[in-house]
């Protein structure tokens, strides 16, 4: 014959003592879904600076090779830069805008002309 017990009391059966075991389901969190955002990357500017020496067919033509603009774009850049002392030509990732900027330079350089593009970041 069985003791009665309380509920979660110790059970006292003969010499030995045994414990109840109470078994808790487990508690399971929901996560609730998250979608990353990946930021888009910070753009910079192009800028073509304006100088006295470089002549304006080498810049039309530089725009043409590095920018892919046609003759009638590069040459309305080339003027805006010649009046304003500065142009921004396009606007790209940092990486590709100093990669064209360099080129764009490299170019005048070869040529032995001061012709400089610069970028900037874009606000």
């Amino acid at each position: 014959m069985e003791p009665i017990t309380a509920p979660g009391a110790p059970c006292i059966q003969g010499s030995r003592v045994m414990a109840t075991k109470t078994v808790e389901p487990p508690t399971t969190k929901l996560k609730p879904k998250t979608t990353p955002k990946t930021a888009r990357p910070p753009l910079y500017k192009v800028i073509l600076l304006n100088d006295d020496y470089t002549p304006r067919e080498f810049v039309v033509k530089v725009l043409e090779a590095v920018f892919r603009m046609n003759e009638s774009q590069a040459y309305r850049v080339m003027m805006t830069a010649h009046q304003r002392g500065a142009c921004v030509i396009a606007v790209f990732t940092r990486d590709v805008a100093e990669t064209k900027a360099k080129e764009a330079t490299d170019l005048g350089k070869s040529k032995g002309y001061p012709l400089f593009f610069t970028t900037e970041p874009e606000e």
